[in-house]
């Protein structure tokens, strides 16, 4: 499952894993939400309802360029800098290519739709 993802300039693609919450996300798309800084490592967008949480569970190997899940806020997290898990956060998959495009600071209308 491959989504094209759009804000500012910026155009770049991701691509899920095959979990119960990805393929809720997968299920919404397109979405028109917005993207803003958080914590100086990862940029958040809220999605307008929760998603499954059905098969998460903790992980390992946290990674810039991961793509995430925050269930008790009902974000999504794309990581541009080093993180680590915390209980909630479920990794739906990852940016393909480079995390360049996450490092635009600001608020900004994010777009999200299937590409595959």
């Amino acid at each position: 499952m491959k989504m094209r993802i759009a804000f500012a300039d910026h155009v770049f693609t991701a691509t899920l894993y095959d979990s119960p919450p990805a393929r809720d996300l997968w299920s919404m798309l397109p979405l028109e939400l917005e993207i803003d800084n958080y914590a100086n490592n990862e940029k958040i967008a809220y999605l307008p309802r929760k998603l499954t949480e059905e098969g998460s569970g903790s992980f390992s190997n946290e990674a810039p360029g991961d793509l995430c899940y925050y269930a008790p806020w009902g974000n999504l997290a794309f990581f541009y800098a080093g993180y680590r898990y915390s209980a909630g956060l479920i990794r739906l998959g990852r940016l393909d290519g480079g995390v360049e495009p996450l490092l635009t600071r600001g608020q900004f209308p994010l777009r999200i739709e299937r590409l595959s």
